[in-house]
């Protein structure tokens, strides 16, 4: 039978079970075991020769009971993932719970993994992401803190699949009208050929839920757009909000940003993004990229596939492996 040990012990069950049976003092026992006395003194006065559970009687937890029974509730009823239950939970429940603490209560009550709450017909639907090329990009919305004295901000996020590179700005309002000149700013600002972008169901991006067929009339203003620069515009099926996953990760990125900062104003506000967009792109590895950054990955993709920009790849100024000088242009990547 195996014996519950902790890995860091002193002593084994035999010492332990030997100091249980013997006569001698607890300063005799200490000596002969090279133990201290509380250590003799603990394992007298216990039967078994079993470490304890280390775990804490009483645990110091942002979240109520009857808030993590919430919690719970809604993770396993609308599948959310961790950072869009976040949102709903900091909103709704309790604003000072931290995303540390909101997974350590998942895994408390066992469902910290999307995978096993699905039924076995919706497991074996659930596929990584396929293979793409640069130009596939994830949009998205996200709400940013309101400052005093000044308009709520939305920020409007686009990052590729393939590549991860990112691009956000910052807009006064979640119209139509925001969503199409933030799509045009990507198309100027991205070195590559944008052929597909997935977004949600919002009105910014579709009226599909306006049309009685519950299609895209192909009239809003995101679609037109669209169809002027080529690119296919997919959305993602109701109430599957993992679909759009990816920007939805790099969203709750953003999230710990604004939670360990303090802004001034809007514009501070707008810098401290740009700068962290700037350090994602540029300076951190990314797992999925093989420990690459984005802009690494671009430029890779760009030595074996020309055929998919239209700038040159360039990163911060300086000299690199390549031996170019790095920043974006705005010249066309010759044919």
């Amino acid at each position: 039978m195996p014996i519950r040990l902790h890995k860091n012990a002193r002593t084994t069950p035999a010492v332990r079970q030997a100091i249980q049976a013997s006569t001698l003092s607890e300063r005799a026992l200490a000596q002969k075991h090279g133990i201290s006395r509380t250590t003799v003194r603990k394992w007298k006065h216990r039967s078994s020769v079993e470490d304890a559970s280390h775990r804490p009687h009483t645990l110091r937890t942002t979240l109520t009971p009857a808030q993590e029974a919430i919690v719970v509730y809604l993770r396993q009823a609308l599948l959310l993932p961790l950072d869009d239950l976040l949102a709903v939970t900091r909103e709704f429940l309790n604003p000072a719970v931290s995303r540390s603490g909101l997974d350590r209560c998942l895994r408390r009550h066992g469902v910290a993994s999307l995978k096993t709450l699905l039924p076995p017909t919706e497991k074996a639907k659930v596929k990584p992401f396929k293979a793409y090329e640069p130009g596939f990009l994830h949009l998205d919305v996200k709400y940013l803190p309101a400052i005093d004295g000044e308009p709520r901000r939305y920020l409007f996020v686009a990052i590729d699949r393939a590549t991860r590179w990112v691009y956000v700005a910052l807009k006064p309002n979640r119209t139509a009208l925001s969503a199409k000149d933030f799509l045009k700013a990507v198309i100027q600002a991205a070195p590559f050929r944008i052929q597909k972008c997935l977004t949600d169901n919002g009105s910014e991006f579709t009226d599909r839920f306006l049309t009685r067929t519950r299609q895209p009339s192909g009239t809003h203003e995101f679609d037109r757009l669209c169809t002027e620069q080529g690119i296919e515009h997919r959305l993602i099926p109701p109430g599957r909000p993992q679909t759009n996953g990816l920007v939805e990760r790099f969203n709750g990125r953003i999230e710990e940003v604004l939670q360990t900062h303090h802004f001034d104003s809007t514009a501070d506000l707008d810098t401290t993004l740009h700068r962290y967009v700037e350090l994602y792109n540029h300076h951190i590895p990314q797992k999925a990229l093989g420990h690459l950054t984005p802009i690494q990955a671009l430029k890779n993709w760009q030595l074996s596939h020309p055929h998919l920009f239209r700038k040159k790849v360039y990163d911060l100024a300086g000299l690199d492996t390549y031996g170019q000088v790095f920043c974006y242009r705005d010249k066309p990547y010759p044919e």
